[in-house]
This record gives C-alpha cells, structure tokens and sequence, in this order.
C-alpha cells in the first residue's frame, strides 16, 4: 500500500519495461469477477498514432494483428499469443472458463441485407476465434458478470443511430449475441450516453446520464429476476465507480492530467449521500475508458499504472 493524500490505494500492476522496450503498447485492458486484470499489449508495428488523441486510446489499428493477452492475479503473470485478429477492438472482457471477449464500439447496417455487422467476438482459452456477433453500436461502457452475461451502455450516436438494443441506452447480452435484457419504461429518464460500469457479486450497475437535464444515474440491475433500480449519482459522469453495500466510490478525470477527482458516498434510503471528496494524485496521465468497478474495488488505470481503491 502507498499512501494517496491520506488514501489507501494499492498499485495493482504496471507495464514492464521490459515490454516498452520491445515496442509494445498497453491498449485494451479489463478485471475479471475475480479481480483478475487482463491487459493486451499491441506491438507498435500494428499501430499507428493519432496526435489529437490523448493517452492510449491515441493508438489505432492499421488492420489485423498479433497481440499478447496479459492475465495479472496474486500468483504472477500469465501471457498468451492471440495471433491474426480481425476484430478492431473497444473493449477487452472475460468470460468463464478463461474464455475473453473483444468488442469494437462501433457497428454499421450493411446496405446489401440491412443487418447489422459483427462487432463482438469471442476467444477460447488459446485464444482460438469461438463466434462473432453485434452488440450494437456506440458503446463507451461495457462489463461482463461471473455467469458470463455482456452489459452495454451506449453513447448518443447508438441511441438515435437506429439499432434496436442501442436506441434503449442499456442492453444486456449472452455469449451468442441474443439480447436478454432491455430497460423497457423502468428508468427514471432516457439515456444519453453511458459513462461506466461495475458489478457487486451477482449484479451489475451501469452509469449514465440523460439529455433531459435530469443529470447522472446509478443504474442496478439484478440479472436473474432483472429487477432494475435507480439512483441519481452524487458525481456527475464518473470516469469510475464500485459499490460494496451502502458505500461506494467515484472518480471524474482531469483529462490527460495526473489527477483525479475521488469521491465516496454512502447510501441512505434512496439517496447516495456524500461522506468525503479529494483531489488524488496519480502515478500516470488519465484518459477515457479508466474505471472499473468489481465487488467494491475500483480498478483506475492511470497512464500504464492500474491502481485499486476500496469503496
């Protein structure tokens, strides 16, 4: 532990450099339901920089490639070959029995047959290709839970770009690609762009915030009964967020900045409260896509530096 303005944040893992040093890049990253960290290093020659965009999300694909999936637990490193990958990913996520899913956030309506292309696909193991499917488009959030089950938050162009799941603002999915879950008329405004996700035990929470100018919400969905609750944010668009009971705890980035905003808050009846608010300083700058909440730990990943911090 290393002590963070009074804070106690553990650093999880940081890129070797060993592995910058070969050339590789840390790009699509992910925790497990059993903390697990998952990380996948991209060889510059894959790659090529985009200078208006900051962070690591300034590194784009110039078409298929090799990549080295990284798993990091309390035993060590495990590392994996994941060669000829077509898919250009958004997302990294695992599935059971070591399986892993890459999603692009992107999708488009073939004009041949009007079907929406493939953006998800699903790995083994070895990290052999198992299936491909869409699960919509415009996806800025997405998390997996222990069963397996894939959950999306969309972003305004999904909302209104057609697609049926992205025009609901949340959807849930199962591994071949049947939509199982949709909001329907239960949350308390209509979504306009999703800002993150966590899970606690069995259920998943996905982070919004509505063009209505009804603000941010806490969005918790119980996926075997799909009962559905939710609370106004105390933060408005966390980067990041992880509940453990009545007390939880949230960041906003300060963009390509070594700083974050922490808050935590508890909740009292329907309302997340707020206990404590600070400016953290972190090891690395910070960009989109740096948040993740699993059973009350949130993962903050700060330049190549993963950071765990206990709500």
């Amino acid at each position: 532990m290393n002590d963070y303005s009074g804070i106690a944040v553990q650093e999880a893992w940081s890129l070797p450099t060993a592995d910058t040093a070969r050339g590789h890049q840390a790009l699509w990253w992910s925790v497990g339901p059993a903390g697990e960290l998952v990380v996948m290093l991209v060889h510059r020659r894959y790659l090529e920089r985009i200078p208006y965009i900051k962070g690591w999300l300034g590194w784009r694909l110039r078409g298929p490639f090799t990549g080295e999936l990284v798993t990091i637990t309390g035993q060590g490193e495990r590392r994996l070959m994941v060669e000829d990958v077509q898919v250009r990913p958004s997302h990294l996520a695992l599935l059971p029995e070591s399986r892993f899913l890459l999603v692009s956030g992107r999708t488009f309506r073939s004009e041949t047959d009007g079907l929406w292309t493939p953006n998800a696909m699903v790995f083994s193991a070895s990290g052999t290709p198992e299936s491909e499917f869409c699960v919509g488009d415009d996806i800025p959030a997405l998390i997996t839970d222990r069963h397996g089950g894939i959950w999306t938050a969309y972003g305004d162009e999904g909302i209104y770009g057609g697609h049926p799941e992205s025009g609901a603002g949340l959807a849930g999915w199962d591994t071949e690609g049947r939509a199982t879950w949709a909001p329907g008329d239960r949350l308390p405004a209509y979504p306009l762009e999703g800002c993150t996700a966590a899970t606690e035990g069995d259920r998943v929470w996905l982070v919004w915030y509505s063009g209505s100018g009804s603000g941010t919400f806490l969005t918790r969905i119980t996926p075997s009964t799909g009962e559905v609750t939710s609370y106004p944010s105390p933060v408005p668009d966390p980067d990041g967020f992880a509940v453990r009971g009545s007390r939880a705890v949230l960041t906003r980035r300060d963009h390509n900045q070594r700083t974050v905003e922490l808050t935590r808050a508890e909740l009292d009846g329907s309302t997340w409260t707020v206990t404590d608010r600070r400016r953290l300083d972190v090891p690395g700058r910070v960009v989109l896509r740096c948040g993740q909440g699993r059973d009350g730990i949130l993962w903050l990943r700060t330049g190549d530096t993963w950071l765990c911090i206990e709500a």
